[in-house]
């Protein structure tokens, strides 16, 4: 190795700790109190597997030092093979040390189990809370609000201070649904559904990334959504604009393009309704990525229209080259891109 090779590894280990150092929300830096009793336990396991290092490091050198060979010194070192109080403190201490991981995670385990189908079995009702039925399908995220009746992909809009049900399915194979800021990964697997509760503190307004956890195919990496944390009153306007459904088109092309997609696209997309087989576009012009993994321009628009799965492997969207011109795509994505609810983003 050369004389420079020789601090790659050195420069490795820096951008491995530096990768840790910033103050953008996750797992280590948590919002609202799921991912907080859930980062306290990981602190907990951390600190726990430190004192075991810390402890087996000093009587590992204590060891080396204390009984290393001496010169002229041939005897045999004390045997402790069998040794009962040896054998005892080791089983003993790793014990103790499980229980207490143990406690606080299976007290947590059953705090976070709260579960509002429970409840409204029960006739109880949850008051400042609202339930979201999460689909996973290859590769995006479906979003219903079954007391609101909105429907939506990719971003998933929530109020803060309300709690947040989530009831968790898959069209297809196992997906996971996770946002490190917010709350741990939570399967979502076909024909059963789990479910699991999170809630953004007030104040948090923001847009959190979240991710498919599960290997679930070629584009397992690009199957992102985002959690957009709303005040409850922009909440509530942005429901009676889903509810609405605008279906905009003021230019002469945006006209054109609103043709094109009752032609081409409203077999698989819907605007303003919850009957679709891939994303309701509704407040399309709104979201913050384009399937999930694209910087939200016009370009970039046209490029997915143009040929999806070029850009997202094994995509059930097809491939519209050599079917749409140019022209065409241009139409369609403006009118696409006139599709808003007027509410503002969080910064």
């Amino acid at each position: 190795m050369s004389r420079y090779g020789r601090f790659i590894p050195l420069l490795l280990m820096s951008l491995l700790v530096l990768a840790g150092c910033s103050n953008d929300p996750s797992a280590m830096n948590p919002v609202g109190k799921n991912a907080e009793m859930e980062a306290w336990i990981m602190l907990l396991s951390l600190g726990v597997m430190l004192l075991v290092i810390l402890v087996v490091m000093v009587i590992f050198f204590y060891v080396i030092i204390r009984f290393r060979r001496r010169k002229g010194d041939d005897s045999i070192p004390e045997q402790v093979e069998g040794n009962t109080k040896l054998e005892i403190t080791w089983t003993v201490i790793p014990i103790i040390l499980l229980v207490i991981i143990a406690i606080p995670m299976v007290y947590q385990i059953f705090q976070l189990a709260d579960d509002v189908p429970e409840a409204e079995a029960e006739g109880k009702k949850k008051e400042n809370a609202i339930t979201v039925n999460v689909t996973a399908n290859q590769y995006w995220w479906e979003f219903e609000y079954p007391n609101q009746k909105v429907v939506t992909a990719s971003d998933l809009y929530v109020p803060t201070g309300t709690k947040v049900y989530v009831e968790l399915n898959s069209n297809d194979v196992i997906h996971s649904f996770w946002s490190a800021p917010l709350f741990g990964k939570q399967d979502a697997n076909p024909g059963t559904t789990n479910h699991m509760w999170f809630k953004v503190p007030k104040g948090e307004e923001g847009v959190y990334n979240g991710q498919c956890a599960e290997l679930c195919g070629p584009s397992h990496a690009l199957m992102d959504f985002k959690i957009i944390a709303v005040s409850p009153d922009k909440f509530e306007k942005w429901v009676d604009a889903m509810k609405e459904g605008a279906d905009k088109a003021t230019t002469a092309t945006a006209k054109q393009g609103k043709k094109i997609f009752k032609q081409t696209c409203l077999r698989c997309h819907a605007i303003g309704s919850k009957n679709s087989v891939g994303p309701n576009l509704t407040g399309f012009a709104e979201r913050t990525t384009i399937a999930g993994i694209l910087e939200f321009n016009k370009k970039n628009l046209k490029a997915w229209i143009h040929n999806a799965p070029s850009l997202k492997a094994d995509v059930t969207m097809p491939s519209f080259k050599g079917k749409l011109t140019k022209d065409q795509v241009n139409a369609l994505a403006e009118y696409l891109l006139q599709q808003k609810t007027g509410i503002e983003l969080p910064k």
